[in-house]
């Protein structure tokens, strides 16, 4: 279920905080928005609730974890009048973090993280048998910033 495009601006402020740091308490958020406790508390339900909060996640330094090379790889069908289930046929591949519905001459672009260059050419391989598509991979260099908190 979507939210609707606008929130009320005390529910902005709640998921801007949240965005900012997930793990803010309900006391620390109640004061930073001027809200009780109770109030903070129940604000944030319904919007978990309504689907505005969808999950809470933990950012990983990626390099410390083994993970230090990260790519882009965009699919392009190899028999355009295949069924178009490429997320689906890859979703058992845990090296793919985020799968993107595009438009353009590609038809998803996959963020990948691996170990190194020899796994991501095994992860290619592994995409391109799973899926029957060609690929065209962009390597990361460096990340200058990720994961954002939108504008509200």
């Amino acid at each position: 279920m979507t939210a609707p495009h606008t929130l009320e601006p005390l529910d902005q402020a709640i998921v801007r905080e949240l965005a900012e740091d997930g793990r803010r308490s309900y006391t620390d958020l109640a004061e930073r928005v001027g809200l009780s406790v109770s109030a903070v508390h129940q604000r944030v339900r319904r919007l978990e609730q309504r689907g505005v909060i969808r999950g809470y996640t933990t950012r990983l330094d990626t390099e410390s974890i083994g993970l230090p090379l990260t790519a882009f790889v965009s699919l392009t069908p190899i028999d355009p009048a295949a069924p178009d289930d490429y997320p689906q046929r890859l979703s058992h591949i845990s090296a793919i973090e985020a799968c993107y519905s595009v438009a353009g001459d590609e038809s998803y672009i996959l963020l990948v993280r691996v170990a190194s260059p020899a796994g991501l050419e095994d992860l290619l391989r592994q995409v391109r048998e799973a899926a029957k598509v060609s690929t065209r991979t962009t390597v990361v260099l460096s990340t200058p910033y990720e994961g954002r908190p939108p504008a509200l």
